[in-house]
């Protein structure tokens, strides 16, 4: 434990661009804390034993942290799943089922199934599966991550925010939840308002599903943004609430799935 979060500091120091990175360290961390908000005490009780009495947010941007070392490269496809534009949910099934296995829909449901079901897990590697697994579900719901492979997620599609040149993956990343300048606890405070019933209805569902969620609304944002567009405050209007509900279902389906890997 002692060791990862030396790591995680010495790290964070050499953080990469947010153009890599899904939410930026804000986002992921409002997911991290309505999902810490949501754990059954069960759950809470194992994933303590696991990394103690810190709350999930502080781990949730750990495996952006590790891609400057080298030795994590392997790691990078975990984070994103390319899927072409525009399928139907039967063509969209077949695709990602067919995908390779390091990308970020393989390897969660991988985390899920060593998690819930491998009982000879060192504490080392549980840990390291529990803090990918913050930050995949987080990456999930992010729909850009589900974007397509020639434009590398938007990553490719330059566009301004206010007067800053980016593009539509960052502006999804970070430029539309550091608008709303809140800090993650405050963030995570006035989405996670939701009745049981609304909250029941979005945890529902299959990894694949909430993938899919993800990728119609990223053929959307497709559909809606052009080289190099001049996005402002029509745009923040226009996507505030996506990138809210985004947030929201990402929090509360990976409480979700915490809550049923350690039932």
């Amino acid at each position: 434990m002692k060791k990862l979060v030396t790591s995680a500091f010495a790290l964070t120091c050499l953080l990469i661009s947010t153009e890599a990175s899904a939410w930026g360290m804000t986002g992921h961390r409002v997911v991290a804390e309505i999902a810490d908000n949501n754990l059954t005490n069960k759950a809470r009780k194992e994933v303590t034993k696991i990394i103690g009495p810190q709350k999930l947010a502080y781990w949730a941007n750990w495996p952006d942290f590790i891609k400057s070392d080298k030795s994590w490269k392997h790691a990078d496809a975990c984070h994103y799943v390319n899927i072409p534009g525009d399928m139907s949910r039967e063509q969209y099934n077949v695709a990602i089922e067919n995908t390779a296995d390091e990308n970020m829909y393989k390897r969660g449901l991988f985390l899920i199934n060593e998690l819930k079901n491998n009982k000879e897990l060192s504490l080392e590697k549980k840990q390291e599966y529990l803090y990918f697994l913050i930050h995949i579900i987080g990456d999930a719901h992010q729909p850009m991550h589900v974007g397509r492979e020639e434009d590398l997620g938007g990553n490719k599609i330059k566009v301004s925010w206010f007067r800053d040149t980016t593009n539509i993956h960052t502006v999804w990343d970070s430029k539309l939840v550091d608008y709303e300048n809140y800090s993650f606890t405050e963030y995570a405070g006035v989405l996670d308002i939701v009745t049981k019933k609304d909250r029941k209805k979005m945890q529902e569902g299959t990894f694949a599903d909430w993938i899919y969620d993800s990728y119609q609304k990223a053929n959307v944002i497709y559909a809606t943004v052009k080289m190099d567009d001049k996005l402002g405050y029509n745009y923040h209007y226009d996507n505030k609430y996506n990138m809210e509900e985004q947030l929201l279902k990402g929090g509360l389906r990976l409480a979700q799935t915490i809550n049923t890997i350690f039932k």
